[in-house]
């Protein structure tokens, strides 16, 4: 009943934007640039988009680790999630800075993840860390894509999805590294395409 309790209490803070950072933010102390009204729109929305994601991986990285039956699996996941946190933490900073919000759909994202991260689990641990895989490749390839998008004057942003993309990619070959096994061609292009969808959404609401 406890760890109950402890999951749902999770849950809410993760959801309502409520996250402490492990480590401090990569921007430092960076100047605070003022961006024209279109550059505070676009890097709001993109962050909003990233926010989400974090929101997303605190959620699958929950329901895996619960269901692992590997003890180093379950262990990689706890540590991949509290370097996840920090990235929640960072956004919503980011977005509060920006005089923005984080998406209203955050619990329509965080259950779905929930429920993602339970049926890969299910799969087995080879076939649920090739989803950790995959989702980092593709999340690694956004943050890339947000880097080209972002203004160029907003360094804020830009440092902490630069810092979010090195961390993607070591969870991803932490995945690799424990047993990923490939995962197939219709199940990635499934994941693109409801990646596309919670990315579109979430950048205006």
């Amino acid at each position: 009943m406890d760890q109950f309790i402890l999951r749902i209490d999770k849950a809410i803070r993760v959801i309502g934007g409520v996250a402490s950072a492990g480590r401090p933010s990569p921007v430092g102390h960076t100047e605070n640039v003022e961006l024209t009204a279109e550059e505070q729109r676009q890097s709001a929305g993109l962050m909003r988009v990233n926010h989400v994601g974090e929101v997303c991986a605190q959620a699958l990285y929950e329901a895996q680790g619960m269901f692992a039956n590997n003890a180093e699996m379950r262990m990689q996941l706890s540590h991949a999630a509290r370097e996840e946190e920090d990235h929640l933490a960072w956004t919503a900073q980011r977005l509060e800075e920006l005089g923005s919000h984080t998406s209203f759909l955050n619990p329509i994202w965080y259950g779905g993840a929930y429920a993602l991260g339970m049926v890969a689990a299910k799969l087995g641990d080879a076939k649920s860390l090739a989803f950790i895989a995959e989702t980092e490749r593709q999340v690694e390839v956004h943050l890339t894509e947000h880097l080209e998008k972002l203004p160029a004057r907003d360094l804020k942003s830009r440092i902490i999805v630069e810092q979010m993309r090195r961390d993607e990619a070591a969870h991803g070959a932490m995945a690799k590294a424990l047993g990923a096994v490939e995962i197939p061609w219709p199940a990635r292009q499934a994941m693109r395409m409801m990646s596309k969808v919670m990315t579109t959404v979430a950048y205006y609401v």
